[in-house]
């Protein structure tokens, strides 16, 4: 008995499939879905631009936050644990990463295995 030949991932939908399956399930032409989704990407970024809270929910399914990262400063004598030699760190500016979360609606959606 050989081993049963192992499932090709089914490619993600795109923009127009996701605008088409949407408009199908709604009952909104394409071109209405492509613009709640065009709103749905301006509302996300006022939420995270400079003058907004910073976090963004879309009930049920994901927070999205922006989280700031401190400076670190430049650091000399620090043993790199691959080669083994000791090395100087250059420093890094602050940034701003954005971290995505499931929440427990998408997260029931998913069958668990």
């Amino acid at each position: 008995m050989g081993k049963a030949a192992p499932k090709k991932a089914a490619k993600p939908l795109s923009k127009s499939q996701v605008e088409a399956n949407l408009a199908a399930a709604t009952g909104l032409t394409k071109k209405q879905v492509g613009a709640v989704l065009e709103a749905l990407s301006q509302e996300i970024q006022k939420s995270l631009g400079p003058k907004g809270p910073g976090v963004f929910v879309l009930p049920k399914l994901v927070k999205i936050e922006k989280k700031r990262v401190p400076p670190r400063p430049a650091q000399k004598g620090v043993l790199n644990r691959l080669t083994g030699k000791i090395e100087d760190r250059p420093a890094k500016p602050a940034s701003v990463k954005v971290k995505v979360r499931a929440l427990k609606g998408l997260k029931d959606m998913v069958p668990k295995q």
